[in-house]
């Protein structure tokens, strides 16, 4: 079992939701099954570093702009 230092965090499903793109379309694109996707973004799942790069390029971001080893600051904090 992962402990708290291993956990990756994201941003996949604000990236998603923000783009309108569902779990299936974004796996689809990715080349990953679609529960894959669930996995990362509930944190269940640490993607590879080049799925990771895979991600980032795909929504035109820098790959710190989806993933952090600390929690995120919520928007408007």
């Amino acid at each position: 079992m992962a402990n708290e230092s291993d956990t990756v965090y994201n941003r996949i499903a604000m990236l998603r939701a923000e783009r309108g793109i569902s779990r299936r379309e974004l796996a689809d694109a990715l080349g990953v099954h679609y529960q894959t996707v669930g996995y990362l973004e509930r944190g269940e799942y640490s993607p590879s570093l080049h799925l990771a790069l895979r991600i980032a390029a795909y929504f035109g971001v820098a790959v710190e702009v989806v993933f952090a080893i600390e929690p995120f600051k919520r928007l408007g904090d």
